[in-house]
C-alpha cells in the first residue's frame, strides 16, 4: 500500500524572511507587553501601572498592530523573533520550573 505525499502549505509566515516591524515600540507597549508576557491579565498591569484596564488594552492593541499580529501570544512571539523583548524578560512560575 502506498501512501500518497502530501504537501501542506507552511504554517502563516512560515518559511519567509525574518518579519520587520516598521517603527519600535514606545516604551509603555514594551513594558505592559512584557507584562502580559509574563501571565498578568489586564486588571494586574493595569493595578501595578496606576492606571485602568481599559487603557491597557488600548496599549496593548496599539502593539499588536504596531507588530502585525493578531492577539497577545503572537504579538509575544513577534517581539522576541524581532528582538524587542528579551527572553531574560520573560520568567517560569516556579511551579512550572520545578514541573520541568
Amino acid at each position: 500500500m502506498t501512501v500518497p505525499s502530501m504537501s501542506c502549505p507552511p504554517p502563516h509566515g512560515g518559511g519567509h524572511a525574518p518579519r520587520r516591524i516598521p517603527t519600535s515600540l514606545t516604551s509603555r507597549q514594551r513594558e505592559i507587553l512584557i507584562l502580559a508576557a509574563n501571565g498578568n491579565t489586564n486588571a494586574d498591569i493595569a493595578n501595578w501601572c496606576d492606571v485602568t484596564p481599559h487603557s491597557v488594552t488600548e496599549v496593548l492593541t496599539s502593539a499588536y498592530r504596531r507588530l502585525g499580529a493578531r492577539d497577545r501570544a503572537q504579538a509575544v512571539a513577534i517581539a522576541l523573533a524581532v528582538g524587542e523583548i528579551g527572553v531574560h524578560e520573560i520568567h517560569i512560575p516556579d511551579r512550572q520550573r520545578n514541573a520541568a
